[in-house]
């Protein structure tokens, strides 16, 4: 199969791969255990919670953008 057929190259597809892994190691950092009505968790106000994790998807979400938008040097 001719490489000039796919609409995206390989370097687009690496920052995007990377992207997705940005966006799912926030997802991951946002989990954890919630309250209840028997009990409040304070830890869902902590700083990896509510900064880090949804900054770190944000960072996911902008790569991902820049993965599908850059134009790969290898292809003409």
């Amino acid at each position: 199969m001719d490489k000039k057929n796919f609409a995206l190259g390989k370097s687009n597809f690496i920052v995007m791969a990377i992207a997705f892994a940005f966006i799912i190691l926030g997802f991951i950092l946002m989990g954890g255990s919630s309250s209840t009505m028997e009990a409040f968790d304070p830890s869902i106000f902590s700083f990896r919670r509510i900064v880090i994790a949804p900054n770190l998807c944000f960072v996911g979400y902008i790569l991902m953008l820049v993965g599908i938008l850059i134009k790969d040097k290898n292809k003409e």
